[in-house]
């Protein structure tokens, strides 16, 4: 199944491309957004959670989208729990 465009940042011109999907095969929220820093990327590496290790594993990826598309992300997430619902 093919991805579902949502949005994308209407401010960015047409250089840049903050963008949200949903993939509801898989049940999850696509992102593309800027890639950080570093001293961004060192700080979210740094970020100690109880019961997980520092640091960033190699299959993941630290973005970071404004937050004028949170409209955008609840929108998504509001489309993620309405197919659950309709195969659930």
């Amino acid at each position: 199944m093919p991805l579902q465009f949502i949005g994308i940042d209407p401010e960015t011109g047409d250089k840049h491309s903050p963008t949200v999907w949903v993939d509801r095969e898989h049940r999850e929220l696509v992102l593309q957004g800027w890639r950080p820093g570093t001293e961004l990327a060192a700080e979210c590496a740094a970020f100690e959670v109880p019961g997980h290790a520092k640091g960033i594993p190699e299959d993941e990826a630290v973005i970071r989208i404004p937050a004028r598309m949170v409209h955008m992300i609840r929108e998504a997430c509001e489309c993620d729990t309405r197919s659950l619902q309709l195969s659930g």
